[in-house]
């Protein structure tokens, strides 16, 4: 049985905590993965064992680092700067982890932002870049995982399952929020989004769920 890491904590009292390497072989895409929720997650990935592709946006200082985080854990990494809301983005960054990484075992669909407003005052601008990164760039990046899961199905001696997703929401998705229309909009919509995949995907072997709480989606891998 493959040894737990321990993963550093620098500048905390508590003890270490064993991780098990549960996910070891496995290739794992974060989106958002350069700070915050998407990092963290990236981290426990590499230190579960998976190889993992850190997706972003805008900062390259901070990716990068990340990357040189996971790969304390003996793990392959990379960082992969793409727009989640561009479909012509989202196809080159599945094609080079294909590339890179061979497939993709596990999908966690991070990336999102808010542009706040009062009801009455809000623009279609900030409307449509709500809604375009947090729901329409997780139906692309779900969209191209499945397509890769089907084409491989299940590896037995790797997981159980064709492929795992999850897709980060907010409790958002059932408490509403004045003042955040658009963002409770498109977190309500990764709810139904996540359970009508769930109810299609399900017999191919393919999990999805959406979370409000990383360490939820973590236990659930």
């Amino acid at each position: 049985m493959t040894s737990p890491t321990e993963p550093s904590t620098a500048g905390s009292t508590a003890p270490p905590i064993a991780v098990p390497k549960l996910l070891t072989g496995q290739k794992a895409l974060v989106t958002g993965a350069n700070s915050g929720i998407g990092k963290g997650v990236a981290i426990a990935l590499g230190q579960a064992g998976a190889d993992v592709v850190v997706n972003y946006v805008d900062g390259d200082d901070a990716a990068n680092a990340v990357v040189e985080e996971i790969k304390k854990s003996g793990v392959k990494a990379y960082a992969h700067q793409a727009d989640v809301s561009s479909e012509d983005q989202v196809a080159a960054m599945f094609a080079r982890m294909i590339q890179e990484f061979g497939t993709i075992d596990i999908l966690v669909s991070n990336a999102g932002l808010q542009r706040d407003s009062a009801f009455p005052d809000m623009t279609m601008a900030q409307w449509n870049k709500v809604l375009s990164v947090n729901l329409t760039g997780q139906f692309l990046c779900g969209r191209a995982a499945v397509r890769e899961f089907l084409r491989r199905g299940v590896v037995a001696s790797v997981s159980s399952a064709a492929g795992k997703i999850i897709c980060m929401s907010s409790v958002h998705q059932e408490i509403p929020w004045g003042g955040h229309v658009n963002y409770a909009t498109s977190k309500g919509g990764i709810k139904l989004m996540m359970e009508s995949m769930a109810q299609e995907l399900a017999p191919k072997r393919i999990r999805s769920e959406e979370h409000t709480s990383e360490l939820q989606s973590l236990r659930h891998l």
